[in-house]
């Protein structure tokens, strides 16, 4: 890849803190924005800012235009069957609430069973928590090894005649471990058992070919490929979505209302009430550019290239660092704790030698738990960083590390 074309098209990575030329190392939490994905949100509040699917006018026309395709871009993005199995939320977040309260709510009642893993990110887990009060079911939770792998074989251990629903993560935001999701899906599906992924870590970085994982619902964030804040997409099979109900009522998720009953407009749009953010939704199209124009298998190559290399580093030239998940084929993430530091002195440290970097637990604390720690610090790349940052990187912590003892 040409990097330093890549990063001509992120302005905020020109910027200077602390006199340092900034060196973002976040991308697990946000990624940054290229200059289309901008250009786009300007131009849909400058150009074609009109309410979509509810004027005849030319505005609303070509707003709407502007949705559908970013829809239809989804749907191509991650080989869905049809445009109309791609829902847009407000990310990854609320798809797995509306999935929990709808389709959760309609098939896991008392004496039922959930399987998650201890790797789930707290969106995946406190949803089916608030249903697991209200309809009384069991929670088990598939282990992990010392690598990060989960334990597949308990996994499957974990299934009774009374399991109705698997929800598991593509890939861990604190270990990068990719998950089997493919095998654990085909395993489900032999005992008759739906899955719920969480794919917010791997849709930047994976290919995802819906229609080969057979996954039941798949749901992801804008903000995490490049693109716009506050935009989410959840793919649903067709049988499921018709057969749910809705997750929240009001204006554009319907067919007609009266006070003798409603009725729910088709789908998507019976799972899209209200005004949606349309000038968003738009972005992410172009965003969703950017990713193949650049190369999924390429940016997956140089991402671990970083990961190799940083990862060599910091083991080779910091004592007593303690580096968390070594699960093979991890996505670009480097979770990890200094010999006798705790987690919020060297991120901070770290920030005033420009490198940005995410610390604490992550919303994982189940994981944060049965790695025996309170948090951990994480370094994650994405396509427009570079060797020489993840040097810059190594050689701040280096510096961190003595100043920490």
């Amino acid at each position: 890849m040409d990097i330093a074309a890549i990063r001509s098209q992120f302005p905020i990575l020109n910027r200077r803190l602390y006199g340092r030329q900034m060196v973002y190392l976040d991308n697990t939490a946000t990624s940054q924005t290229p200059q289309r994905v901008v250009d786009a949100i300007v131009g849909g509040y400058t150009r074609t800012k009109a309410n979509v699917h509810r004027g005849v006018h030319t505005l609303s026309q070509e707003a709407t235009e502007l949705q559908e395709s970013a829809r239809q871009r989804v749907k191509e993005y991650i080989n869905a069957e049809a445009a109309e199995e791609i829902i847009f939320t407000r990310g990854t977040t609320e798809a797995l609430n509306l999935v929990a309260s709808s389709f959760g709510g309609m098939i896991l009642g008392r004496d039922d069973e959930l399987i998650l893993t201890v790797m789930e990110h707290h969106a995946n887990i406190v949803p089916w928590q608030l249903l697991q009060a209200q309809r009384g079911f069991k929670i088990k939770v598939v282990p992990i090894d010392s690598a990060g792998n989960l334990d597949i074989e308990a996994y499957k251990r974990l299934f009774t005649p009374h399991t109705r629903l698997v929800s598991v993560c593509h890939a861990s935001n604190v270990l990068g471990t990719v998950n089997p999701v493919g095998e654990m899906i085909a395993y489900a599906h032999s005992a008759g058992v739906p899955v719920v992924v969480d794919g917010a870590q791997a849709a930047p970085h994976l290919p995802i070919d819906i229609r080969a994982l057979d996954a039941d619902f798949y749901t992801f964030s804008a903000h995490k490929m490049y693109g716009p804040t506050g935009v989410g997409v959840l793919y649903g099979k067709r049988r499921h979505l018709e057969q749910m109900p809705p997750y929240q009522g009001g204006g554009e998720m319907i067919d007609s209302v009266s006070f003798e009953g409603t009725t729910f407009a088709s789908l998507p749009y019976k799972f899209e009430a209200g005004t949606p953010d349309f000038i968003g939704i738009a972005a992410l199209s172009k965003a969703i550019d950017f990713i193949e124009e650049t190369g999924l298998e390429q940016i997956a190559a140089h991402e671990e290239e970083l990961l190799s290399h940083t990862t060599s580093r910091m083991l080779a030239e910091i004592p007593g660092i303690r580096i968390f998940g070594s699960a093979p084929g991890k996505c670009a993430i480097i979770s990890f704790l200094l010999a006798g530091a705790h987690h919020y002195d060297t991120g901070m440290l770290l920030d005033k030698l420009g490198i940005e970097v995410r610390t604490g637990h992550h919303c994982a604390q189940p994981l944060m738990n049965a790695l025996g720690v309170e948090g951990v610090v994480r370094a994650s790349f994405a396509a427009y960083n570079t060797l020489q940052e993840a040097d810059l990187f190594v050689d701040a912590l280096a510096r961190v590390a003595k100043i920490l003892g």
